[in-house]
């Protein structure tokens, strides 16, 4: 019976175990991670006209985007990130900066080859191609200096008309169901954990540090001689624990010096000793 309950916890551990190394955040809130991705080879990407440097894989359901390093992915009203295309997603908590520079209507963008009246030749660029080269695309802005995107003809919009496009575009995503659904599970989260308050410290340990001796007070409850935790220093041992005179002295101890000649015992009137006297 003993035998069969230990290799239950055993395997319990062995599934709890990775999913709280990989979720690191999500395990917390308990939010649930996205299904993986399949993938018989690593994908190629396009990059999105009017973005910094805004990688997307386009031939698959669902938005998977390459930005700053990472892979981002919306699921589920909210956002996860990792270092790699099919595995290790982790919550983000917020929406990336990128997001709103991301035209919603770019699939039928790509499916026509056409960005806002213009032709759009955009190429493939291969997994191993971005993963060499976007670090120095990123450096030397380079989708910005080229400012065309594969777009024949196009003109960048104003700065002006780009942030009244983020506005609205955040606005509309905002209204979505799922965005709303997703911030009302994590209020509701929240609002449960200010509810259950700060861990309530044991009455045995409060009358503990109330009943501290005032010359006490202001010293480690470390006991004496044993290792100093970080950022404390060690306390000096008191005088009774002290060496006895003559050893070798304590670290943070003046050794004492040896006692002086005893003087000798006075004489009396008629010359004897008083020692000798009765």
């Amino acid at each position: 019976m003993k035998k069969s309950v230990i290799v239950a916890i055993v395997l319990l551990l062995a599934g709890v175990v990775p999913l709280q190394a990989s979720a690191e955040v999500n395990v917390s809130i308990g939010i649930s991670l996205p299904p993986p991705i399949i993938f018989g080879a690593p994908p190629a990407v396009i990059v999105l006209p009017d973005t910094a440097g805004v990688y997307v894989v386009p031939n698959i359901e669902g938005d998977l985007f390459f930005w700053g390093g990472w892979w981002w992915r919306p699921w589920g009203g909210g956002w996860y990130r990792s270092y790699y295309y099919d595995r290790g997603w982790s919550y983000y908590g917020s929406v990336p900066v990128f997001y709103y520079d991301v035209d919603p209507g770019w699939r039928v963008y790509y499916r026509d080859r056409n960005w806002y009246g213009h032709r759009w030749d955009y190429d493939h660029i291969p997994h191993q191609h971005l993963q060499r080269n976007w670090k120095t695309w990123d450096r030397e802005r380079h989708w910005e200096r080229q400012g065309t995107w594969g777009v024949q003809g196009y003109t960048p919009r104003p700065k002006q008309q780009t942030q009244e496009l983020r506005r609205q575009r955040e606005e509309q995503y905002r209204k979505r169901p799922e965005v709303q659904q997703h911030q009302q599970q994590i209020q509701e989260r929240k609002r449960q954990d200010e509810q259950r308050g700060p861990q309530v410290r044991k009455p045995e340990q409060q009358q503990r540090r109330t009943n501290v001796r005032p010359e006490e007070k202001g010293t480690s409850m470390r006991p004496q001689g044993g290792p100093t935790g970080r950022g404390e220093r060690q306390q000096l041992q008191p005088a009774e624990n002290r060496s006895p005179e003559g050893g070798p002295a304590q670290r943070g101890e003046r050794k004492q010096g040896k006692p002086g000649k005893q003087e000798k015992p006075d004489k009396s009137e008629d010359g004897r000793d008083s020692r000798h006297m009765r």
